[in-house]
């Protein structure tokens, strides 16, 4: 870990009113994650953030914009998180994501695989093209038509776009969190 997580009592006014707005959405959103640690300060990319508020808060404003706009259903989103956070080898954002995937029903084989940076059998049309569409990003290369076409089919044009932002939006914190060697938090099980 190559940055501290922040107490509460140590932040600015600006960045204490930042942190209690990310603690109260975490707290209603996240269920089971461990989030915060023991002195109240937040983890995951949330110290980076904080470290670094010119950029971070321009981040937590689009993150927070996926997630206020958020259409496709949980699973699906899940299914692209883990597929970055898989390619990217995101401590933080896969022990998140997996907790968050089994609480919206997918099961631990579909999770490991993802995980693992594999494609699980067992998806259903809309978790398999979220896959396909994030696993060629993840790579850096250019979405097929075939595949672009397939996502429109299958989610729509609106929600193909979302899905494009939201993959684009978890390759910045897994980058974040594997940039300053962020963790998962220890004895998560």
């Amino acid at each position: 870990m190559r940055l501290q997580p922040l107490p509460p009592h140590t932040l600015s006014p600006e960045l204490r009113y930042v942190h209690d707005e990310i603690a109260n959405v975490i707290t209603s959103s996240q269920g089971p994650v461990v989030m915060m640690n023991a002195e109240g300060a937040l983890l995951g990319p949330f110290p980076a953030m904080l470290h670094f508020p010119q950029f971070g808060i321009p981040a937590l404003t689009f993150l927070k914009s996926l997630d206020n706009h958020a259409s496709l259903p949980k699973t699906v989103r899940e299914v692209a998180i883990l597929t970055v956070g898989g390619a990217f080898g995101s401590r933080f954002e896969l022990y998140a994501h997996e907790i968050m995937a089994a609480a919206f029903g997918l099961s631990a084989g579909i999770i490991a695989s993802l995980a693992a940076g594999g494609r699980p059998e067992g998806l259903n049309e809309q978790e398999a093209i979220a896959h396909d569409v994030a696993s060629v990003l993840v790579k850096g290369h250019v979405v097929p038509a075939s595949t672009y076409h397939q996502a429109v089919n299958v989610l729509g044009q609106n929600k193909t776009g979302e899905l494009i932002f939201l993959i684009s939006g978890y390759c910045l914190i897994a980058t974040v969190l594997n940039g300053f060697d962020m963790p998962a938090p220890e004895n998560n099980g």
